[in-house]
């Protein structure tokens, strides 16, 4: 299939929908530099360092995120083709508040009947850059809006269910723990959840420095895996910076 995106379309979104810790940061490392020139010695160049700390890490954390994003074959989805999973059926995208997937997911999976799902509440979850997301991709009449805690869905209604780099958003533990809940209980029983995430450990750090605490660790998702009943089925790495984890509710 051929995929319909831009050739800097991934680490582009980025720049747009952070763009005010952009140019801050930019700022502040003229800011650094124009006070490093007052200074000599030892407090001249550790002042340039720090600057040049800050700026590389910027530059870094683009270029892994254009390497994720726009020139991995993350977003091809093939990785999903060796996987043990319904390809015939009902499906559930769930996004929060920005949808990149589903329609790639749609041209892949033609036999699987999508409906698509946006949990994303500006009183719960306060990521400025959903907002700035939203109003360049504002969300298609069919996507439904849902409460994380509470699923506008009949149990076992779903064979296969995509929660794709968007769970993160829900950072009260409580709160992620019965969404999971509500995912086990619509997913038919033998059904699939796929879950895709950034994790907060060293090579999201080395990625993102400070910026990957905005990720869970992996005990954390596990805890919320099991205390929703569900059981890890398999779990991999695609590319360096991103987890996956299949579960089921056998």
């Amino acid at each position: 299939m051929e995929l319909n995106r831009k050739s800097y379309q991934g680490v582009w979104n980025i720049v747009r929908f952070n763009w005010p810790f952009y140019v801050v940061a930019g700022i502040v490392i003229l800011l650094v530099i124009g006070i490093a020139g007052y200074f000599s010695g030892l407090i001249f160049y550790f002042l340039l360092a720090v600057a040049l700390a800050a700026f590389v890490g910027m530059v870094v954390s683009l270029l892994v995120s254009h390497y994720i994003y726009d020139r991995s074959r993350l977003y091809y989805f093939d990785w999903l083709d060796g996987l043990d999973f319904p390809k015939v059926g009902s499906a559930l995208t769930v996004n929060a508040g920005f949808d990149e997937t589903t329609e790639i997911l749609q041209h892949k999976f033609p036999s699987l009947r999508f409906a698509m799902a946006d949990f994303y509440d500006p009183r719960l979850h306060t990521e400025p850059s959903i907002e700035r997301a939203r109003k360049i991709y504002p969300p298609k009449p069919e996507v439904q809006k849902v409460n994380t805690a509470e699923l506008p869905y009949c149990d076992h209604q779903f064979d296969i269910i995509f929660v794709l780099l968007s769970a993160h958003e829900i950072r009260n533990s409580k709160e992620r723990d019965l969404f999971f809940s509500e995912l086990k209980r619509v997913l038919r029983d033998g059904g699939k959840i796929i879950v895709m995430e950034h994790l907060r450990d060293l090579p999201n750090f080395l990625a993102y420095t400070i910026g990957f605490f905005h990720f869970h660790s992996r005990a954390a998702w596990i805890k919320s895996f099991e205390l929703a009943e569900l059981k890890l089925e398999w779990e991999e790495k695609q590319t360096s910076f991103i987890s996956l984890f299949i579960l089921t509710n056998k």
